[in-house]
């Protein structure tokens, strides 16, 4: 992984950490100050309690991609500590994923004219699971390249031995 590529990435992570922060940071202030311009109503109190933890999920995800990177430029990405990281990322992604359910849940009751909304939410649901998935593949790829990296080891050091 080239540097301009390393920065730009750090540079998209920082920047939606920071966005994520901010938003959080209003809709607490708008919770507790009551300066709501809507109504407060417990659906719109709800989604807003729901979001800012949806940006939780986000921020783990962006925190463990960091140190993945990290580790890519160090090239100690093939090892036992990245499996860490890919599992925070894949548990954002469920966590996301059950966020967004909770969402399309508070969100039905509104939509009884027309239900086509709420299963097009719960599709979107399905594919941010599937996003899991996804990466649970890739964890699988990772464990299988450690696993040869280890062994690759082994055998240089044997032959290194015989020589």
């Amino acid at each position: 992984m080239g540097k301009l590529t390393v920065r730009a990435l750090r540079t998209v992570l920082v920047m939606v950490l920071a966005g994520t922060v901010f938003l959080q940071a209003l809709m607490v202030w708008a919770l507790i100050s009551g300066n709501d311009p809507e109504d407060g109503s417990l659906p719109l109190t709800s989604l807003r309690v729901v979001t800012a933890l949806g940006m939780v999920s986000v921020q783990v995800a962006l925190v463990c991609v960091w140190r993945l990177v990290t580790m890519v430029r160090h090239g100690t990405v093939f090892s036992h500590a990245a499996f860490r990281s890919v599992d925070g990322v894949i548990g954002s992604i469920v966590a996301a994923a059950l966020v967004w359910f909770t969402v399309t849940g508070i969100n039905a009751p509104g939509q009884r004219e027309d239900p086509g909304v709420t299963l097009i939410m719960g599709g979107i649901g399905v594919a941010i699971l599937g996003v899991a998935l996804i990466v649970l593949l890739l964890r699988m790829l990772l464990a299988q390249a450690v696993a040869r990296d280890v062994q690759a080891t082994q055998l240089q050091a044997e032959l290194d031995e015989v020589i």
